[in-house]
């Protein structure tokens, strides 16, 4: 009881400060890539659609203002009506901020209205039940390491170190990242919500992922490290996988941690500067497409006019090179 206590008057602290400011940021019309290419699209937070090899896939998809009551503090970058036909919905685990019943509901309906087919679903087990009835064309639970082919794509469930409950006493829930191949385009792993474990060099040995998302958000207190990385261990983590390019996630959306909103991204920016690695890190405003070539050749962000610290939102200067 008195840890229940204590999580919910964290939640309401947070939720108090998330209407504090005025809603940031606009939504853009997605880049529709070619057929042969690999383009990463940032919706926001952990949200991202992808395009590979002619298929569009959505992960953990977030397009709603609110959780209940906590308030984004930037708006998606892209709307459901703007986005492409989606083949596929990858979600990595229950937690409102990354299955979203109200999103998942839209995308689905969105397709109805175009008289498209509407998309699968690709879950991590026991997640299920809370996505069968909303309408899906399949849904497919996977455990670590199990794979599925989904629309021309290869997704292979990966471990993490997280939490999977949807609210208390569902701890069955299971939680993971994803790899998604396809023959001729880079590989993208997406690694859900984690805490920093020495699961990333098997990824990286079993894998070999291309370009990693990785969460670099709500690390504050010191106790949420148990379930999320500090910008620091996401690098950390990204070394360990030895791929190519590295595009965080998992900040400057919500207030989740009790790290200042535009702490982490310096953070890590400044840790890959150190690490001599800074170039191979690529921040995505929402909205904003990175289009990958398949490794050894150099990954290409497609770039909008040069992003400056107001663009995210931050206190600092230009995060690019």
């Amino acid at each position: 009881m008195a840890f229940r206590l204590e999580k919910l008057r964290q939640l309401w602290r947070l939720v108090r400060e998330s209407h504090a400011t005025p809603l940031a940021g606009e939504p853009q019309k997605p880049m529709i890539a070619a057929s042969g290419s690999a383009a990463i699209t940032f919706i926001g937070h952990s949200s991202f659609l992808l395009q590979m090899a002619g298929a569009a896939l959505l992960i953990d998809p977030v397009f709603a203002t609110r959780l209940i009551l906590l308030r984004r503090q930037r708006r998606p970058g892209v709307r459901v009506r703007d986005l492409p036909d989606i083949d596929v919905v990858l979600l990595t685990h229950a937690h409102m901020d990354h299955l979203n019943l109200p999103s998942l509901r839209a995308v689905i309906r969105e397709m109805r209205r175009r008289g498209r087919p509407v998309p699968i679903a690709v879950v991590p087990n026991n997640v299920e039940d809370l996505v069968l009835k909303l309408g899906f064309a399949k849904v497919i639970p996977l455990a670590w390491w199990q794979s599925t082919q989904a629309s021309g794509l290869a997704i292979t469930a990966t471990p993490a170190k997280h939490w999977g409950a949807r609210l208390f006493k569902d701890t069955h829930r299971g939680f993971s990242g994803y790899v998604i191949e396809a023959e001729g385009v880079s590989s993208v792993y997406h690694a859900g919500d984690t805490a920093y474990f020495h699961g990333f060099d098997e990824i990286g040995k079993r894998l070999r992922p291309e370009v990693a998302l990785l969460p670099i958000g709500a690390y504050s207190p010191d106790s949420y490290r148990s379930v999320h990385t500090s910008p620091e261990e996401a690098l950390q983590a990204f070394l360990d996988l030895r791929a190519a390019t590295m595009i965080p996630m998992h900040f400057n959306t919500f207030r989740l941690g009790r790290e200042p909103m535009d702490e982490p991204l310096p953070r890590l920016l400044a840790a890959a500067e150190s690490a001599g690695v800074r170039q191979k890190v690529v921040p995505l405003r929402e909205g904003e497409t990175f289009l990958a070539t398949p490794f050894p050749f150099r990954m290409n962000p497609v770039r909008m006019p040069e992003i400056t610290s107001a663009d995210f939102g931050l206190s600092v200067g230009n995060s690019r090179t």
